[in-house]
């Protein structure tokens, strides 16, 4: 028996080959189709005409008492017999039949309007006229603007929601308005947010070559995305959720029974990141403390975690004593001394890494492991060391931010706007990776992310709504994961299960962990991991770490 040939792997051309013949296929299909609906249309519409009469007939047969049924059979059957006997009664009673089902079997629904309605055409004369001001100018010779013009030459498309506000919409403007300067985009983007219909978030779309204006409003993030396990590689950490226009990667998310796939905004961190550590900015109740904790949740799963809690509200109780938590200080001398070892051990993974790379090894085992330092609100111990004639905890963040990158150590600093002046300058110029959460003004997102947001900000958000931005990329909308305090009674049963599933095992009793320790991280990690060698030449060597 001849052997029948093993099917061939499909190559690059091959594969194009076939796409393009399936594609071929469905074309023609849907012609087909096409033709077919085209030629039987006649016969659809009197098929559907005579399945309507009999309807109506049986209808009527069944509303007629039964005392008059009789009468109305012998009308019937006198009818047929005059038609039979009549000449060409058959043939004339043939065509009153189908001409009477092709009228009863026509396509009745209304048709769609050509334009807007007179209430939608309202909206766009308004609209039309209160951009005048901003896209006229005295010396046009052909104006597009002007007061009592016809918008149908400015509105490319209009559509409308089911409420009859606008949808969506492309505008023209002419070439001398000064597109590339955010002052005038920033004025006109704030007309169009209040006379389109406010509390609606817009996107708004420039194009500078074609001189169009393109506004889309956005539908609300969602919402109930609790905290979960997310389908991410090492290093990289799901800050939130975006639109699905903005990124072109999903993750899939389980809502309940359900699963979804959502965009994410994912921030990689590691040695080739170039935004190695993340500021997020917010006001009381915006959600930094639950951007913090959903960090948190999913840096435990590679690496070690040393929190430290200004706010001592608490937020952080749920971590203390688990696996790969290192210490969660709330005082002020725990803080400090914190912040000192985390500076010691990364001069330490330097010194290690240089040494490894001179001697042609690859970096130790202990500097691989990533180490996280997340501290929510450090300018309270500021104020409080600064009483106290202590120094400021700020200024050992120094090497942690300049060369935590090469040490895979990782800073994560969420501060309120209001003390936002006293995060020091190596926090601000190092912590490349933005975050903006709650309500803010367009200085205050300016400010922080470097660049206005494509999106109308609103004055009501729900708890960690925002925008993100990391490094040089684009502005992202942003909705942070469901993830509150498990120990708070205001906490929903789902919620309360969704994070305890994800914290690690607890290795040390909370009870048993002191409130204010002098070296906090020695019971979790090794001493000589603490301080292998003296300040001076830890120093020295890892700047010569950096430098090679």
């Amino acid at each position: 028996m001849a052997r029948r040939p093993l099917p061939r792997i499909l190559s690059k051309d091959s594969a194009q080959i076939a796409r393009t013949q399936i594609a071929r296929s469905r074309e023609l299909a849907r012609t087909a189709a096409d033709s077919a609906t085209d030629v039987l249309h006649p016969l659809i519409t009197v098929s559907r005409g005579l399945r309507r009469l009999a309807s109506a007939g049986r209808r009527r047969w069944v509303e007629t008492p039964k005392d008059k049924r009789g009468p109305l059979l012998f009308l019937a059957a006198s009818v047929v017999l005059v038609v039979v006997l009549a000449p060409y009664g058959p043939l004339l009673a043939a065509i009153a039949l189908m001409a009477a089902a092709a009228w009863q079997g026509r396509d009745r629904t209304p048709p769609a309007p050509d334009g807007p309605d007179e209430s939608q055409a309202e909206r766009l004369r308004s609209l039309y006229e209160a951009l005048v001001p901003y896209f006229s100018t005295e010396g046009d010779p052909a104006p597009l603007y002007t007061h009592g013009g016809e918008w149908e030459k400015a509105f490319d498309t209009h559509e409308f929601d089911d409420g009859g506000r606008v949808g969506h919409l492309v505008i023209r403007y002419p070439a001398y308005f000064p597109d590339g300067e955010s002052e005038a985009r920033a004025r006109v983007e704030q007309l169009l947010a209040a006379k389109a219909g406010r509390g609606r978030e817009y996107h708004f779309a420039w194009d500078e070559e074609g001189n169009r204006l393109t506004v889309t409003v956005l539908a609300p993030l969602p919402t109930d995305i609790a905290a979960q396990r997310f389908v991410t590689a090492p290093g990289e950490t799901v800050l939130g959720f975006t639109d699905p226009t903005e990124v072109q990667r999903t993750l899939p998310l389980s809502y309940g029974d359900e699963q979804r796939d959502t965009p994410p905004v994912v921030w990689r961190t590691g040695l080739r990141s170039t935004e190695p550590h993340l500021l997020a900015m917010g006001h009381p109740g915006s959600g930094t403390s639950t951007l913090l904790r959903s960090i948190a949740l999913q840096a435990l799963q590679y690496g070690d975690v040393l929190i430290a809690d200004g706010g001592g509200t608490g937020e952080y109780a749920c971590l203390i004593g688990r696996d790969g938590v290192l210490a969660v200080e709330c005082a002020p001398a725990g803080a400090l001394a914190s912040l000192e070892w985390a500076a010691q051990e990364t001069e330490r993974r330097l010194v290690a890494i240089n040494r490894a790379r001179q001697a042609g090894d690859p970096p130790p085992e202990d500097t691989r492991r990533p180490l996280w330092l997340l501290l929510d609100r450090p300018t309270v111990f500021t104020h409080l060391t600064a009483a106290d004639g202590r120094g400021d905890p700020q200024t050992l963040l120094q090497m942690p931010l300049r060369h935590g990158r090469a040490a895979n150590v990782t800073v994560v600093v969420a501060e309120q706007f209001e003390s936002a002046e006293a995060l020091s300058d190596a926090v601000r110029q190092h912590t490349r990776a933005r975050v903006v959460l709650g309500p803010a003004s367009p200085e205050q997102l300016r400010t922080v992310l470097g660049a206005p947001p494509h999106t109308t900000p609103l004055a009501q958000v729900p708890p960690g709504r925002g925008y993100a931005r990391l490094g040089t990329g684009p502005v992202h909308r942003l909705q942070v994961p469901s993830t509150p305090d498990p120990y708070d009674d205001a906490t929903g049963d789902a919620d309360r299960q969704a994070v305890s599933a994800l914290l690690p095992p607890r290795t040390t009793p909370a009870d048993e962990a002191p409130a204010e320790p002098t070296a906090p991280v020695e019971t979790a990690v090794p001493m000589e991991k603490a301080a292998p060698v003296e300040a001076a030449p830890l120093a020295a060597e890892a700047m010569a770490a950096e430098s090679s």
